[in-house]
């Protein structure tokens, strides 16, 4: 019994070296492992630091035409993409109605002068005529009763007529006069002051309307104020449309610009003479340059966003750079040229330290280093590493990097 006892015990004893030796090899195996990872060069390079953003194109110099009032479209003198000179007449409208309107506007600025005219001479020929006829029929009618007055007077010397008809001949003679006295009034000074004051008012409100007139009419005169390119044509011939109807648009496509909108927090970056890239997704192959011409001067609501407003001069534009496309515009707001620089993944951050991975004998080893500018894909390091420096690329996916791991360069 005593032997079967030691016997067990023995067994359990090998088990338990077996077990303790099994484990020392996977530990010791384990720290031999190598793991595969990707790397990459400090090396030196230019490295550019940007801002990118959405933004609206549009031209320095612009002509919208639109309808002055309802109206048809009688024909078309340019298409969609003719360069026009300035002056040039680029749709002809139906100017009927509006004709109409400016031959009664002048109808009647000539009627009130002419009634102004006749209020400052005392009347029209006509009743300076009448008046003048009037006159001297009155003064022949004043003679006549003078005369039958100092008749009537010589009579009465001479005992013949009595002083009643005496005084009715004065009576006459003094009527007379006064008619003569009314006419001669009234030929001189037919119109009161008021009565000349307010027909001058209605020289002026017809002059005003016959102005109004005028300019509707030629509202309707569509002509290109500079040569330029059309670029939108929603019109065509014969159509009849509504008062503030957009009919074309014309722009100098050698003038172009961008507004654009950046986020608060990178507005302080910006600045007037940076250097802009201009992508059009309609246009993948094709990238326009700019700078910037005004830098953001207060900060502005955009929808959701708080931004501030930037205008880019587009310095290489073409025909096909259009009026009103969306574009992605992209500022470089600094340039290092010739810096130590790394790929952003390969460098990590604890608190306030930054450090890499350099791969030394096979091993990684953590170093400290100093950064400066940082962009999407690559850091500037000021300090911590050489030229040639080899260094891991952030983690694996088979063990997270560690401070003297075995690894293997893929």
């Amino acid at each position: 019994m005593a032997a079967q006892e030691s016997k067990s015990s023995r067994l359990w004893i090998w088990i338990v070296l077996l077990v303790v030796v099994i484990a020392a090899a996977v530990y010791f195996s384990r720290g031999r492992e190598v793991t595969p990872i990707r790397t990459a060069t400090a090396e030196r390079q230019n490295l550019l630091s940007t801002i990118s953003t959405n933004g609206k194109v549009e031209p320095m110099e612009d002509f919208q035409a639109h309808a002055p009032g309802p109206v048809l479209v009688e024909k078309l003198m340019v298409s969609l993409g003719q360069h026009v000179a300035a002056n040039q007449e680029l749709m002809r409208l139906d100017t009927a109605d509006v004709q109409s309107k400016v031959a009664q506007a002048q109808a009647s600025v000539a009627q009130s002068e002419n009634s102004l005219q006749n209020l400052q001479k005392g009347g029209s020929q006509e009743e300076l005529l009448s008046s003048s006829s009037d006159l001297k029929t009155a003064q022949q009618q004043a003679a006549s009763a003078q005369a039958s007055l100092n008749t009537m007077q010589s009579l009465q010397a001479k005992g013949s007529v009595s002083p009643a008809e005496v005084a009715s001949a004065r009576q006459r003679l003094n009527d007379a006069n006064t008619r003569v006295a009314v006419l001669q009034s009234r030929s001189t000074s037919r119109y009161s002051s008021s009565d000349i004051s307010s027909q001058k008012a209605q020289v002026t409100q017809s002059r005003a309307a016959l102005a109004a007139a005028q300019k509707a009419y030629s509202d309707f005169d569509i002509r290109a104020p500079f040569s330029g390119t059309v670029y939108s044509l929603p019109v065509s011939q014969y159509d009849f449309v509504q008062a503030g109807e957009a009919l074309l648009d014309v722009a100098d496509l050698s003038r172009l610009q961008v507004r654009a909108y950046f986020d608060e927090p990178e507005i302080g970056k910006l600045a007037v003479g940076q250097t802009v890239k201009i992508v059009w997704d309609a246009k993948l192959n094709r990238v326009w340059h700019g700078h910037i011409s005004q830098a953001p001067t207060t900060v502005i609501t955009y929808g959701t966003r708080n931004v501030g407003e930037c205008l880019i001069t587009v310095d290489d534009p073409s025909d096909d750079l259009l009026p009103n496309t969306n574009v992605t515009v992209t500022v470089t707001t600094s340039e290092r040229k010739d810096v130590l620089s790394v790929p952003r993944e390969a460098l990590h951050t604890e608190g306030t330290t930054n450090y890499v991975f350099r791969i030394l004998n096979n091993r990684l080893v953590r170093t400290n280093v100093q950064v400066g500018v940082v962009n999407l894909t690559r850091v500037e390091i000021t300090g911590g590493l050489n030229e040639h420096d080899v260094i891991a690329l952030g983690a694996t996916t088979q063990v997270d990097l560690a401070d003297g791991a075995r690894v293997k360069v893929q």
